[in-house]
């Protein structure tokens, strides 16, 4: 684990912090997308309320009495999903996304899953690298969707033979 850094599960006090860093998650994710967003801590809240709702395990890291990174995981039966990990960009590459994210192995291992799995998008490298440093590197499965009305998709993707719009 990273020096100095506590990982707990989240507390009610740390709703206001955990906002505020879903926020921010959000914003960088429309970004990969290369969409321009602001934080919106309402909808920050309302998504911290449902992950509450859905007995979600929400992990905290903090150094100095300070939250600075979270985890949020999604558990089905024996399966273990890393839903969002974040850590404010200037305490990272400093181990706390690592000790974060072994939270949802050791969710994964009491459960007697096989891995844990992940979201991402494709030309997140930071996080894929991440994943790929852990020994997580099996593409599992594409989510396809038609586009929304007015979506002008930035990129393409090539996965096999296959392009996709992105």
């Amino acid at each position: 684990m990273a020096r100095g850094v506590i990982v707990r599960r989240a507390r009610v006090e740390d709703e206001g912090t955990l906002a505020e860093m879903i926020s921010a998650f959000r914003v960088e994710l429309a970004r990969f997308r290369g969409w321009e967003q602001g934080p919106d801590l309402e909808a920050a809240r309302e998504e911290l309320s449902d992950f509450r709702r859905k007995d979600c395990p929400v992990f905290v890291a903090e150094t100095e009495g300070k939250p600075v990174g979270y985890l949020v995981c999604r558990v089905e039966g024996d399966v273990v999903w890393a839903e969002q990990l974040y850590v404010l960009p200037e305490f990272r590459r400093r181990g706390i996304g690592s000790a974060l994210y072994a939270e949802a192995e050791k969710l994964r291992e009491g459960l007697g899953g096989e891995t844990v799995y992940n979201w991402v998008h494709p030309n997140n490298d930071t996080i894929i690298s991440f994943l790929a440093k852990r020994g997580y590197t099996v593409l599992n499965l594409i989510e396809i969707r038609r586009p929304w009305p007015g979506e002008v998709p930035a990129r393409k993707i090539r996965v096999g033979t296959h392009v996709f719009d992105y």
